[in-house]
């Protein structure tokens, strides 16, 4: 599980069938992640916004999280961080 803050949104008229209707979210992992990796696109159906502290699933567990388990997804936004104390 990755913890990032939402940084933007993508917007795609035309997309697979399965994700119609879905919102997309641009998340950078917190720097205390180090993770190597730049930002990623996440599926969000928990309704986040911009300036949000979330968490995010990856692979299989990003599609059963939320609810979409035979659909392409491969990062889902899965909680909003209310309490983040030392996370930055």
């Amino acid at each position: 599980m990755i913890v990032g803050r939402v940084v933007g949104s993508v917007v795609a008229t035309r997309k697979n069938e399965k994700l119609v209707g879905s919102k997309f979210l641009i998340v950078e992992p917190l720097k205390s992640m180090d993770l190597g990796k730049g930002r990623i696109v996440a599926i969000d159906n928990v309704g986040a916004g911009i300036g949000e502290v979330v968490l995010v699933a990856q692979g299989s567990a990003a599609r059963i999280g939320c609810d979409l388990e035979t659909s392409p997804v491969d990062a889902a936004i899965i909680g909003i961080v209310d309490d983040g104390n030392g996370l930055e």
